[in-house]
C-alpha cells in the first residue's frame, strides 16, 4: 500500500478559501507518511482476549423502593429478566411531534431498533408563563409514555429541569431564567421554582413509574458538571413527587462530578457538531469516536455553552462500578446559522460501530427522531445569550427518523447494528472489549486498521470501524488477524478491507451443533438457534469457515472448510455436520440497506423492502406511494404482497409550479455576531430581502392515513414556508431538500402556500458541507435557488394472511 496524501482542505470541507491552510498542521504528522504497514516484516494485527478485570458487581445505585424485580445493573452490564441485555435507546422529543404522528414515529422506531425511548420533558413548552403547567395536546406526556407502553417500548424521561436541547434558556421558562436565584444549585429560592414544576409531573405520570411501569429511566438536570449535592436533592425532590425508576441516569461527559452509587453515568460520541466555530477544522473531539477506545470522557460537548475550550475541560475516568453506556450517540446533527455539518448514514454507524467494540453496555442515540418546535420563540439563540443560532421551527437534525417523518439513510445503517443487538446482546454483555497490540497512534492515524474484539475467550464479534468523514481512509489489502483466545488462536483472512468498512465479523458462533469459525460479513441477527443472517459489506468477500467435518451447499469452497457467498447478491448455505444442521443466510450488499428484522408475536421476521415497514402484530405494514415490494424469508426468499388500508390509486410525485412573486433584494454578508459566531437575519430581514415565491394547488388529504410530503429543493441562506402569509416552518441551508409533512400544518391546502429564500452571500462566515460549499463557490454573488418543489402522497400498505403469499 503506497501512502498518500489527500488536500488538506478535505479537512475542512465547508471552510472559506482563506480558512483552508489552517487544516494542513494536521496532515503533517500523519503516520501514513512515517509507515507503510504492507513493509512490515509481519503484516498480522493480533489481538489477545482480555477477560473482565473483575467479577460482577451489581451497582450500588438506587434504593429498595426503584429497585425492579426484571432490571438490575452491574459492573458489567444490564440485565433484564435474568438474561443480558444490551438497549438501545432513541430520542424523541413528544413536544416536538404533532401527536397524531406519535404513534407512527414510535414504530418506525421500534422497526429501527430502538427498544427505549428518551425525551426530555422541556418545562418552557409546559408552561411558558407563570400558571398551572399544559399537559394538553402535543405535551400529554402520559398519553405518549402510555403510547410506548402499547407498543411494548421502555422510557427514559430526561426531566430536567434545566435541558438544553437546543431551547431557549435551555429550557427554563423566562419567568424561572429572571428570577433572581442562583439557577441550578441548591438554594432554597431556585428549589422552590422547581418544585411545583417536578410534582406537576409527577401528577402526570408517576403512575406509570412503578416496578412494572414503562419507565425504566429518569435523567434530572443535564450536562451539570461540578454540582453532584445538587443532583442529590433532584433526585430526592422527584422522588418525593412520585417519580421514581431502577435506573437513574445522569450526563458523565466533560469530566462530571456525579455523585457516587447515585446515578447511573452516561456519556455521548458525537463524530461532528454544530458547535465549534466557522472556520475550525475537524476537532480531536470529533475525530475520536471513530476509534476503539476504553476512555469514555468528550470534553467537546457542551463545551461552547460553558465558555471554554474542549482543551480546557479535565476530563474523569470511568466510574468502574457502572459499565460504559451511552445516552448521546450522535444520531444526527442539529443545523445552526454558523456552522451547518450534515453526517452521512456511514459516519453516524461508524461511530455507533466503535461505541460497540469499546464495550458498549448502551447505545443511546440523540437524535433519533427529529422534529419541530411549537410556535413561538422557543429555539435557542443569540438573543438568549447561547452562542449558536437555530432555526424557528426547524429541529430535524438529520436524525435517522426525519422531522416529516422520512426515513433518512442513517435509519438503514443503524437498524442493521441494533438487530445485532438484539440478536446477540445476551451474548455480547458478557463479553468485555479488547483492544488489538497495535493501536492507532492518535487521531491524525490513517493508516492503522481500527478495530477491536468483544469476546468471552472462545467466541465473539470482530468489529471493525475504517470510515472517517473529511479525511479520506485508503484501502487495506490483504488484512490478517490473529485471535489469541483462552484456549485457542483464531486466524482470519487475508480479507481487503477497503475504506468505508464497518463491520462486525462472528468468530466461535455456535449454531446447535454447527460452529461458524469466523466470518468475513457482518451478523445481523438469528432467525432461531440454528439460523444465523449476515449481511455483506461493500467490497468485502463474504467468506464463511465452518469448524469440523460438514457438508455444506450453497456457494463455493474456496480453501477447506471456507466457503464464499457472492457479495453482493448474496445466498444461503445450508450446513450438516455431525447430524446437526444449520442454515447461514447472507444478504448481498447490494441489499444491505432494505433489509429489516421485525420482532412479532409469530416469530422473527427477516425481511427485504426500500418502504418503511414495521410490525402491527402478525401483521407488516408499510408507508408508501405505490405497492411497495417486500421480501420476506421463509425456507427461502418470497415475496409478500401488500394492500392499501385505503382505497387510493398510486400517485407518482408531482412537481408543483412556482411562481417568483418578488425578487429578492441585496443582502449583506452579515447580520451582526455574538460571541465572534455569526447571527441569523431576523424576521424583517426575511421579509424585505427573501425571494418569495407562490406554490401552486396543493392536492388536499384524500384518505384515512393519507400522508403529503412536501419537498423542496433550493439553495441559498434561510427559507421560510408560509400558509396565509404566517409562517409556519423555516430551514437553513446545508445542501440538502427540505421536507414538509403539510397535514400537520393548518391550512395548508388550496393556493396558500408560499416560499420565501433568502440569498447567501458569498462572504457569508458560514461553513457548509463540501457538495453545498461547491455550489457557493460557483455562484457568481449570492446564491438563491428554488430548484423544484414536489409533492408525494403516502398511503399505509398491509400484508394479506400468510396463506396469500407466492413464491418469488
Amino acid at each position: 500500500m503506497t501512502a498518500s496524501l489527500r488536500p488538506a482542505q478535505m479537512l475542512h470541507d465547508g471552510a472559506r478559501p482563506t480558512d483552508i491552510d489552517q487544516g494542513v498542521q494536521v496532515l503533517r504528522d500523519d503516520p501514513t507518511l512515517r509507515e507503510d504497514p504492507t513493509l512490515r516484516e509481519d503484516p498480522t494485527l493480533r489481538v489477545s482476549h482480555q477477560p473482565w478485570e473483575a467479577p460482577a458487581v451489581t451497582a450500588a445505585m438506587t434504593s429498595a423502593q426503584d429497585a425492579s424485580p426484571r432490571l438490575a445493573v452491574t459492573s458489567h452490564a444490564i440485565v433484564r429478566d435474568g438474561v443480558g441485555w444490551v438497549p438501545v435507546s432513541g430520542e424523541i422529543h413528544y413536544s416536538r411531534v404533532p401527536r397524531s404522528r406519535w404513534r407512527e414515529r414510535l414504530q418506525l422506531m421500534k422497526a429501527g431498533g430502538i427498544d427505549v425511548v428518551s425525551t426530555y420533558l422541556i418545562w418552557i413548552h409546559h408552561q411558558p408563563s407563570p400558571g398551572p403547567a399544559r399537559f394538553d395536546g402535543n405535551l400529554d406526556v402520559a398519553a405518549f409514555v402510555r403510547l410506548c407502553q402499547e407498543l411494548d417500548l421502555d422510557v427514559v424521561l430526561r426531566i430536567g429541569p434545566w435541558c438544553h436541547g437546543e431551547v431557549r434558556n435551555g429550557g427554563f421558562p423566562d419567568w424561572v431564567q429572571g428570577a433572581p436565584v442562583a439557577h441550578r444549585t441548591d438554594e432554597p429560592a431556585y428549589l422552590a421554582l422547581v418544585q411545583p414544576w417536578f410534582d406537576a409531573l409527577g401528577e402526570q405520570v408517576a403512575a406509570l413509574c412503578g416496578p412494572d411501569g414503562p419507565v425504566v429511566g429518569i435523567q434530572v438536570e443535564n450536562e451539570l458538571y461540578d454540582q453532584p449535592g445538587h443532583l442529590r436533592t433532584l433526585k430526592q425532590m422527584a422522588r418525593a413527587a412520585g417519580l421514581r425508576a431502577p435506573l437513574w441516569t445522569a450526563t458523565a461527559w466533560g469530566g462530571a462530578q456525579l455523585p457516587p452509587e447515585e446515578f447511573f453515568p452516561l456519556y455521548s460520541g458525537y463524530g461532528d457538531g454544530f458547535w465549534v466555530d466557522a472556520e475550525a477544522a475537524w476537532e480531536p473531539t470529533f475525530r475520536s469516536h471513530f476509534f476503539f477506545s476504553h476512555e469514555w470522557d468528550d470534553p467537546g460537548v457542551g463545551a461552547d455553552v460553558r465558555g471554554v475550550t474542549a482543551g480546557e475541560i479535565e476530563t474523569a475516568p470511568r466510574d468502574a462500578s457502572f459499565p460504559p453506556a451511552t445516552c448521546e450517540l450522535g444520531g444526527g446533527m442539529a443545523t445552526t446559522y454558523h456552522r451547518r455539518p450534515v453526517p452521512t448514514a456511514a459516519d453516524i454507524a461508524a461511530v455507533g460501530n466503535a461505541k460497540i467494540g469499546s464495550g458498549s453496555a448502551w447505545q443511546g442515540y440523540y437524535m433519533y427522531a427529529g422534529g419541530i418546535n411549537p410556535g413561538g420563540e422557543f429555539q435557542e439563540s443569540h438573543v438568549t445569550g447561547y452562542p449558536n443560532d437555530l432555526p424557528r421551527f426547524d429541529y430535524d437534525f438529520h436524525a435517522a427518523v426525519g422531522a416529516a417523518g422520512q426515513l433518512n439513510p442513517s435509519h438503514a445503517a443503524l437498524r442493521r447494528q441494533h438487530a445485532f443487538l438484539r440478536a446477540f446482546g445476551p451474548q455480547l454483555a458478557d463479553m468485555p472489549s479488547s483492544l488489538p497490540d497495535v493501536l492507532p497512534q492518535g487521531v491524525e492515524d490513517s493508516a492503522t486498521l481500527r478495530w477491536a474484539i468483544r469476546s468471552d475467550g472462545t467466541s465473539g464479534f470482530v468489529v471493525i470501524g475504517w470510515h472517517q468523514p473529511h479525511v479520506p481512509l485508503p484501502d487495506l489489502p490483504g488484512v490478517r488477524l490473529e485471535l489469541d483466545l483462552v484456549d485457542h488462536t483464531r486466524r482470519i483472512g487475508p480479507v481487503d478491507v477497503p475504506a468505508g468498512s464497518i463491520a462486525r465479523w462472528p468468530f466461535g458462533l455456535r449454531l446447535g451443533g454447527v460452529t461458524v469459525g469466523w466470518a468475513t460479513a457482518s451478523a445481523l441477527t438469528l432467525l432461531d438457534e440454528t439460523t444465523l443472517v449476515l449481511v455483506a459489506e461493500a467490497g468485502v468477500h463474504a467468506d464463511i469457515s465452518i469448524d469440523g467435518q460438514a457438508v455444506v451447499r450453497g456457494g463455493t469452497e474456496i480453501a477447506p472448510g471456507v466457503h464464499r457467498v457472492d457479495r453482493e447478491a448474496g445466498g444461503v448455505l445450508e450446513v450438516e455436520a455431525a447430524g446437526s444442521r444449520a442454515t447461514v443466510v447472507v444478504i448481498g450488499s447490494r441489499d444491505a440497506d432494505r433489509a429489516w428484522v421485525l420482532d412479532t408475536p409469530a416469530g422473527r421476521v427477516l425481511a427485504l423492502s426500500q418502504a418503511p415497514l414495521w410490525a402491527e402484530g402478525d401483521a407488516l405494514v408499510s408507508r408508501a406511494a405505490a405497492a411497495p415490494h417486500v421480501q420476506i424469508y421463509r425456507d427461502g426468499w418470497r415475496t409478500l404482497d401488500l394492500v392499501p388500508d385505503a382505497d387510493a390509486a398510486p400517485q407518482p410525485a408531482t412537481r408543483l409550479t412556482t411562481t417568483l412573486e418578488r425578487a429578492a433584494g441585496e443582502v449583506p454578508a452579515g447580520y451582526g455576531a455574538s460571541q465572534g459566531r455569526a447571527s441569523a437575519p431576523d424576521s424583517t430581514t426575511l421579509t424585505d430581502l427573501a425571494a418569495h415565491f407562490q406554490v401552486a394547488t396543493v392536492a388536499e388529504q384524500s384518505g384515512e392515513g393519507d400522508h403529503r410530503i412536501l419537498r423542496v429543493t433550493w439553495a441559498g441562506d434561510v427559507a421560510q414556508l408560509l400558509v396565509d402569509d404566517e409562517v409556519v416552518g423555516d430551514r437553513f441551508w446545508d445542501g440538502t431538500p427540505w421536507d414538509i409533512d403539510l397535514d400537520v400544518l393548518p391550512g395548508a391546502e388550496g393556493a396558500r402556500v408560499s416560499l420565501r429564500i433568502l440569498p447567501l452571500h458569498p462572504d457569508a462566515a458560514v461553513w457548509l458541507p463540501a457538495d453545498a460549499m461547491g455550489r457557493r463557490r460557483a455562484t457568481q454573488g449570492p446564491l438563491c435557488a428554488l430548484d423544484s418543489v414536489t409533492l408525494t402522497r403516502t398511503t399505509l400498505w398491509r400484508a394479506p394472511t400468510p396463506s396469500e403469499e407466492t413464491t418469488a
